[in-house]
């Protein structure tokens, strides 16, 4: 055969091999598609997946005891949720293939909102008012920790409870001082009922001695043994996309529109802005890196759970958090 045919051949035999299949990775979300879900949609869209020979499809989720058991499960190999939550799930299910692989908010978005015109400034204001507070709420389930790091009477403190629907209309006509609930939803919402944003007020309780973390990124530990490049290649591609969404925000709400016609684009600009700046994008990730914990405060954080939650076992901080899959290439660097 002469050499032109030969290449010929090759060519064609090249060309006649199927591509190699990209391993395909079904994420459970926490919530709705709002601005901080940004950097997922960012990795889809500006390659960073495909990048690492990954493709995925992003499911809404009704809240982390939502998202959990999905993962667990293994209906979604990787999710997101919130880590007291995963925590909590782990040491009532200790054999659930489960577990953290990587921190998004460094900071949770739990926070006391109030308005200044009802007297909440700081923590203390708190003391002879009344909180509003949904039963359900990851933050008022927070409230006693933040509560004793504060040093608060809280027998002086009238407690409403409320449903979801009207905890920030019940803020925002007067009838509670303030409420309980996720910083940027919460401050969001009661702006858009008509109150000045000067009028408000919020307490992170992160900023105010609570040390757990938010929520992060969990993978069913099947999947992860079976598939630790992909799981890595994953971590890699979405702190790609957080770096996206930080450098164009409406960038980033843009790709969430993609998928909902129907979004307010500037307020989720403005939410995903609040998370990056407040929960995201935290003095200690500007210095360290996203996505790996302080294991000090980790350690301090078990030990605020147990101040409202009794423990079945002793709690082992690496049964809830691993980060031998987080990339070790200078990817999880936010300078």
């Amino acid at each position: 055969m002469n050499r032109p045919l030969l290449l010929a051949t090759l060519g064609a035999s090249v060309l006649a091999v199927p591509a190699l299949a990209q391993t395909h990775i079904n994420f459970a979300l926490d919530w709705r598609f709002e601005g901080p879900s940004a950097p997922y949609f960012l990795a889809i869209d500006n390659g960073h997946l495909e990048a690492e020979g990954l493709s995925a499809e992003i499911s809404a989720g009704q809240g982390s005891l939502d998202a959990i058991p999905k993962v667990a499960t293994g209906a979604y190999p990787m999710g997101f949720a919130d880590m007291a939550s995963l925590i909590k799930f782990i040491d009532q299910n200790p054999d659930a293939p489960v577990t953290g692989v990587m921190v998004l908010y460094d900071k949770p978005a739990f926070a006391i909102v109030g308005r200044k015109s009802l007297g909440i400034e700081e923590p203390a204001d708190l003391e002879g008012r009344t909180l509003g507070a949904p039963p359900p709420d990851g933050a008022w389930a927070q409230f006693p920790v933040f509560a004793e790091a504060q040093g608060l009477d809280v027998d002086s403190i009238t407690i409403e409870p409320v449903g979801f629907p009207t905890r920030e209309p019940s803020l925002a006509e007067g009838n509670v001082d303030a409420v309980t609930g996720f910083s940027f939803t919460s401050y969001l919402n009661t702006v858009r009922l008509g109150i000045d944003p000067e009028d408000m007020t919020v307490l992170l309780m992160a900023d105010y001695g609570l040390d757990l973390y938010g929520n992060v990124v969990i993978v069913n530990t099947d999947f992860a043994e079976a598939n630790p490049e992909a799981v890595t290649g994953f971590l890699r591609a979405l702190a790609h996309g957080v770096r996206d969404a930080a450098a164009d925000p409406a960038a980033g709400v843009a790709a969430i529109a993609s998928r909902n016609p129907a979004l307010d684009q500037d307020l989720e600009v403005e939410r995903l802005e609040i998370a990056l700046r407040d929960n995201i994008l935290t003095d200690w990730v500007m210095e360290n890196g996203l996505g790996n914990i302080d294991a000090d405060r980790f350690a301090s954080s078990l030990d605020q759970i147990a101040m409202t939650y009794e423990f079945n076992t002793e709690p082992d901080p690496a049964r809830f958090f691993t980060d031998a899959f987080l990339p070790d290439d200078g990817s999880l660097s936010m300078e």
